[in-house]
């Protein structure tokens, strides 16, 4: 009779998370091209958030290889709230907890001291966010509320679907 194999163990990897710089925005493009359904963004933008946001962005690297992004910001009339734009995580670093590990990276960092709630929007189909921001909201032990934010038609024009506004809160 053979044996069967016993089940897989995920490795886990160590992972320095950091600050981005303007020498990671290539990378990190890369990285949210691999990571459908992220909408792209122009590589500008990117540089921007690792330039003038980098206090509210963060990277996770394992031997110089980004495996990992979360661009986020304070907005300018509301600096209660850190905003989340985008989680990006490679599927080399999936099923290590990654993405909630760099949101609470986030929230540690001075520059959220004053957050007392996480935002970001999500279409309604993306389950794998609904699946990590329900995850960092029990971590939290805080609520998590929804409603539509940016319509497909009001918004949109029709060319992309709602965006939720979900709030993670109070910290």
């Amino acid at each position: 009779m053979e044996k069967e194999a016993p089940p897989e163990v995920p490795r886990i990897i160590m992972l320095k998370l950091r600050q981005p710089d303007a020498k990671d925005g290539p990378t990190i493009e890369a990285l949210i091209t691999a990571c459908p359904p992220l909408d792209q963004n122009s590589l500008y933008s990117t540089l921007l958030l690792c330039t003038d946001f980098a206090d509210t962005c963060v990277v996770a690297e394992q031997d110089g290889k980004i495996l990992g992004w979360v661009s986020g910001y304070i907005p300018p009339n509301d600096p209660a709230t850190l905003f989340v734009w985008q989680v990006a995580v490679h599927e080399d670093a999936r099923g290590q907890s990654l993405g909630r590990r760099m949101i609470a990276e986030l929230l540690a960092r001075p520059a959220a001291a004053n957050a007392h709630r996480l935002r970001t929007t999500i279409t309604p189909d993306n389950d794998a966010s609904w699946a990590l921001f329900q995850s960092v909201a029990r971590h939290l032990g805080a609520a998590l509320n929804d409603q539509p934010w940016f319509l497909r038609e009001a918004h949109f024009a029709g060319a992309h679907d709602t965006e939720n506004m979900v709030t993670i809160g109070p910290l």
